[in-house]
């Protein structure tokens, strides 16, 4: 549904976007994640025909962003993170405006506005003005705004950006909502933990380079550097880690405190093989797990590593001379 080949955003000397290849599949809520700067807005506005690439071009829906906006447009609702709103108006006569603007016919409006209003619990709103509803009420009124043509593809930036704890849970439901409903949506968020309890993939923005996409346990596991277990035994923790570590399934193992940790070896090791061993040596296993890390964890480690190699990267700054010579 959203394919980009070598996206490239340039703002003169500096690349807002560098070579971003991008994948959504059909169904996919996509996690676009990356700190301020990375490049997250830039992409959706050029997916969203509102902002031209430098080089490289983007599909969506099969349309060139380049050869086919008007296209695009048609099969899209985009969201940004912050959007106006006509705080004199009713909710009802906002959405019947957008409505006549996408074209929808004047006979349908009204049963398109009521079934959109119901969709995100703002029915009981729609005789109210904008400027009482709070500020959580008026982010659902901008979902139903975007979704009055019924697009294929939701392109939301920063949804939930602002919002109390309880309007982001509201959020976070009505986007699973529509995900149910078919939609493919590429979100973008600062909130790691939401996506992570969201999104089926995700992909990691950095200095706008596109660093890892996939699921989060793909991306998890690249991470990683192979798979771990984490185990704690009854007796002879030292033993034991003599034990996996002569084990041909094993790449290494290591005492951290009481836990053992275990690095299976790539294509031949298994989590059962590893909790089989120190059953049948008779250790006595108290504990054990596969390691899990979260979004956040994820995200830390790849932007870590990423920021890392920019350093390493860049050039040594000649040394300025003293003062006086």
């Amino acid at each position: 549904m959203i394919e980009t080949t070598n996206l490239t955003k340039r703002y003169g000397p500096m690349r807002a976007l560098d070579g971003l290849c991008l994948k959504v599949e059909k169904g996919d809520i996509f996690g676009f994640i990356g700190p301020n700067g990375a490049g997250k807005t830039t992409t959706i506005r050029i997916l969203a025909t509102l902002l031209g690439a430098t080089s490289g071009d983007a599909l969506v829906c099969g349309y060139s962003v380049r050869r086919h906006p008007k296209d695009i447009r048609r099969m899209i609702g985009y969201m940004p993170d912050s959007f106006g709103v006509y705080e004199e108006m009713r909710v009802d006569e906002y959405l019947e405006f957008f409505a006549a603007a996408h074209g929808i016919a004047r006979g349908s409006r009204t049963k398109v506005v009521s079934d959109i209003l119901a969709l995100v619990d703002l029915g009981h709103k729609r005789e109210s003005l904008i400027g009482q509803l709070s500020r959580g009420t008026q982010q659902r009124l901008g979902l139903a705004r975007v979704l009055l043509h019924d697009p294929q593809v939701l392109l939301l930036d920063e949804p939930a950006s602002g919002l109390d704890p309880r309007a982001r849970i509201e959020i976070r439901e009505l986007i699973r909502e529509l995900g149910r409903m078919g939609k493919t949506i590429l979100i973008s968020s600062h909130i790691l933990p939401e996506l992570g309890d969201l999104c089926n993939r995700v992909g990691i923005l950095e200095r706008g380079k596109l660093l890892h996409q996939g699921t989060l346990s793909e991306v998890a596991s690249r991470l990683r550097e192979g798979r771990w277990v984490q185990a704690r035994v009854a007796r002879d923790p030292e033993r034991a880690v003599a034990a996996l570590s002569a084990s041909a399934e094993v790449q290494e193992a290591r005492l951290e405190g009481d836990m053992i940790s275990v690095r299976l070896r790539d294509g031949t090791g298994s989590v059962a093989g590893v909790s089989d061993l120190l059953v049948r040596e008779g250790f006595g296993l108290l504990h054990f797990q596969e390691e899990e890390m979260d979004l956040e964890q994820v995200f830390l480690r790849v932007t870590r590593r990423a920021g890392t190699a920019a350093l390493r990267a860049k050039p040594p700054q000649p040394e300025r001379p003293e003062r006086g010579s």
